[in-house]
């Protein structure tokens, strides 16, 4: 593939919650130095050589396999240090687009790791869309919607997260295996081999909720998948299979995490 630079023709995209502005790959990506920064999200893939990246006075060596995010307004530079450098980007906007990016974790500009060093499908995807066609633009928002959500399994976690996440994998395989009864807090640090206190901190730091709070979500999402496969169950009985303590309760904690009543998700679904 030869070197590939695409502007977005932005019209009615810009009324989407996400949308491309540019996107492209150089065979060798110049020198490229922005004092007041770029106006829109910026993610750079590398796929051969090195770059030195630049920004909030941090310095650092980017190569294959690395991926660095830039956010607008932030001012960078990036230049190579290699005879070639070969490096794939697409820039984004939109009221979802900072959202996206902090459910992949990425809450600023920064450089990670991802688990393949082929260029990014989305991309690739992008970059191979035919300009004359008039939905063109919001073939590659969806893209750069597949694009954000893959991301948060597609980057390498820093080392301290990924053992902070280990921790606690065995309180939450003990929680998907006991949802139908009662829990409570020292049986699930228990699980773990933790203490009450440091699980709590250990779920708000990796999952930002509480283990209780977990467990709700986790029994609510269990109570929708009954009213599909059970359809013949009374809601007592579907509370009781989630692993609440009465109907009454259940239908508490089923509005407040859906904002509507068993019965009205029964209803709008058809059930």
């Amino acid at each position: 593939m030869g070197s590939k630079l695409i502007f977005a023709r932005l019209t009615d995209a810009l009324l989407l919650p996400l949308y491309v502005t540019t996107v492209g790959y150089w065979e060798h990506q110049e020198e490229t130095s922005r004092e007041a920064g770029f106006p829109d999200f910026q993610i750079h893939q590398v796929l051969s050589g090195k770059g030195e990246l630049m920004y909030n006075n941090y310095e650092t060596v980017v190569g294959p396999g690395d991926v660095f995010f830039l956010f607008p307004d932030v001012p960078h530079r990036y230049v190579p240090v290699s005879n070639q450098w070969e490096v794939a980007w697409v820039s984004f906007n939109g009221r979802e687009a900072s959202q996206l990016l902090a459910f992949a974790r990425i809450t600023g500009s920064g450089v990670s790791q991802l688990k393949d060093v082929n260029l990014l499908a989305s991309i690739e995807a992008m970059l191979a869309l035919d300009d004359e066609d008039s939905s063109t633009e919001f073939e590659r928002s969806k893209l750069m919607y597949n694009l954000l959500l893959d991301l948060k399994r597609q980057l390498i976690m820093p080392a301290g997260e990924a053992r902070d996440e280990d921790k606690i994998r065995p309180a939450l395989l003990y929680i998907q295996n006991h949802l139908h009864k009662a829990l409570s807090l020292q049986e699930i640090a228990e699980a773990a081999a933790l203490s009450p206190q440091y699980i709590c901190r250990q779920f708000q730091k990796t999952l930002s909720i509480r283990p209780m709070e977990y467990i709700n979500q986790e029994r609510i999402n269990m109570s929708k998948k009954l009213m599909f496969s059970k359809r013949s169950k009374k809601l007592y009985e579907i509370a009781q299979e989630a692993g609440f303590d009465n109907a009454s309760y259940f239908s508490v904690v089923f509005k407040r995490y859906t904002g509507m009543s068993p019965e009205q998700f029964k209803k709008l679904h058809g059930l």
